[in-house]
């Protein structure tokens, strides 16, 4: 799995006492542009699956190469709360956490979960979308490593 390129998300959530958690996530994708939704791959083992599943709402923040260090500070040994001392957190209509810096953030509603093997599968319906006016690099993470993309040269 080390070889499939992906994007690099944070998954973000409040659960119903309003906790904040979230993870960094590679496994997201569209799924239906009516309604437009969103499927995301998550350890079912973690905290922020069960707070995703008992609150039914989440964000996909998708990151650009500035944020690298709030990618590894989300996949590393900080925990909870701790995870958001770091960036300008705000919220949309589900009221799940939103990176401010962020590409594109979609504001999700849980309406489907299947668990397969170690992970969930979480549908999510989009409620609100946020994008940045200016353009960015995006994060992307292949081989165990974070980078950049880089556009092929035309012949």
């Amino acid at each position: 799995m080390r070889h499939l390129a992906a994007h690099v998300c944070l998954i973000t959530t409040a659960g119903p006492d309003g906790a904040r958690q979230g993870l960094t996530a590679t496994a997201v994708c569209s799924v239906s542009a009516d309604p437009p939704t969103l499927l995301c791959c998550v350890n079912r083992q973690i905290a922020p699956f069960a707070a995703i599943r008992e609150s039914g709402r989440f964000a996909v923040n998708v990151l650009g190469v500035e944020d690298r260090e709030l990618a590894e500070r989300f996949a590393g040994t900080i925990q909870g709360e701790a995870r958001f001392n770091t960036g300008v957190w705000t919220s949309l209509a589900t009221g799940a956490p939103v990176l401010e810096s962020a590409l594109a953030t979609f504001d999700c509603r849980l309406t489907r979960l299947e668990e397969v093997a170690t992970h969930g599968i979480l549908f999510g319906e989009i409620q609100s979308v946020r994008s940045r006016a200016s353009i960015a690099e995006p994060l992307l993470y292949a081989h165990g490593a974070f980078g950049a993309f880089t556009p092929l040269l035309q012949s």
